[in-house]
């Protein structure tokens, strides 16, 4: 990795053997992982997986048991004040003073960081515009309904075209115009800033859009890589059926078919070169077995399912996730 003479890298995060645990049980263990600048990364992961704790980390809202993460050369527990000023941050839990506008909340963020003047108000313009919040502008935010004070969040957080922008499921809250919408503006954010993106998502066509995956579970990195690489490792096509026997009837079809069945939460799932081939043979030998089948393409699920062992449950973290 190419290093100038300032010490900064070509990495605009750097995590190395990165470890934090809530009483006994393990939220991160041992986690190393590069972010290149300018890329847009995806941290996917189910409940209990560790995002939200590197997340939070990252942002420097927490302290790791062991390990070190350095934002564009800045450790984030020696020099947390420098490693803040070079990131923007939009958290899943609501940030803005409600009693005061959408203007006004920007307003004073950005000051924080040294706006002022003409160039405030226009970034402030920009910011409410590109996340189709502008004719908001001057309404309290405890009047806005709750997807559009997500936007403004979003706003808040690009105000300062930081380095390196972290999104904490960025659209939570939004109809899916509204993500479209965000998603636009955030490619032109990092098209006219080079911005370096790191977000959590539960969300597989998010993920999807992102330039690689790092893949979380209970505290592990369990896959990382582009997601058309990352799919592409599965191979084939996948079969998924619903049973009410599920254990039995996937020893029934190894036996008959000789391929791969597995029972992942009381589901079977096979991989196949060939599987639309296979489906009519599968209901033409276990008509009786079978509930519901279906047929697609590999996604990051199936990733989740091949390194893990188990289904990936976009259910909602808590904050020691």
């Amino acid at each position: 990795m190419r290093t100038d003479g300032a010490g900064l890298t070509d990495s605009a995060v750097q995590i190395r053997e990165l470890h934090h645990r809530f009483g006994e049980r393990v939220a991160l263990a041992g986690v190393t992982l590069d972010v290149p600048r300018g890329e847009l990364l995806a941290l996917l992961g189910p409940n209990g997986s560790g995002k939200t704790t590197l997340f939070r980390i990252l942002s420097t809202a927490l302290v790791p048991d062991g390990g070190s993460v350095r934002l564009l050369g800045a450790d984030v527990v020696r020099e947390p004040h420098r490693a803040r000023h070079a990131i923007g941050v939009v958290f899943q839990a609501p940030s803005l003073d409600r009693k005061l506008t959408a203007a006004e909340n920007l307003r004073h963020q950005g000051r924080l960081y040294g706006l002022r003047g003409r160039a405030l108000e226009a970034r402030i313009a920009e910011a409410l515009s590109g996340v189709g919040v502008a004719d908001r502008a001057r309404e309290r935010v405890e009047r806005l309904s709750g997807g559009l004070a997500r936007r403004v969040e979003l706003a808040k957080g690009l105000l300062h075209r930081p380095a390196v922008l972290l999104l904490d499921e960025p659209t939570t809250g939004l109809d899916p115009t509204a993500r479209r919408d965000f998603w636009t503006y955030l490619e032109r954010v990092r098209r006219e800033t080079g911005a370096t993106v790191v977000l959590t998502t539960h969300l597989m066509d998010e993920a999807e859009r992102s330039d690689r995956v790092a893949i979380l579970d209970a505290g592990r990195l369990v896959a990382l890589g582009t997601p058309a690489a990352l799919t592409a490792e599965v191979g084939g096509e996948i079969i998924t059926v619903t049973s009410n026997a599920a254990d039995a009837l996937a020893e029934r079809i190894r036996e008959r078919f000789s391929c791969p069945a597995v029972v992942v939460e009381r589901t079977v799932r096979i991989e196949h070169p060939r599987a639309h081939d296979l489906v009519a043979r599968l209901v033409e030998a276990f008509p009786e077995d079978i509930r519901r089948l279906t047929l697609g393409r590999p996604t990051l699920d199936d990733v989740f399912v091949r390194r893990t062992g188990h289904s990936f449950r976009p259910d909602a973290e808590g904050a020691d996730a």
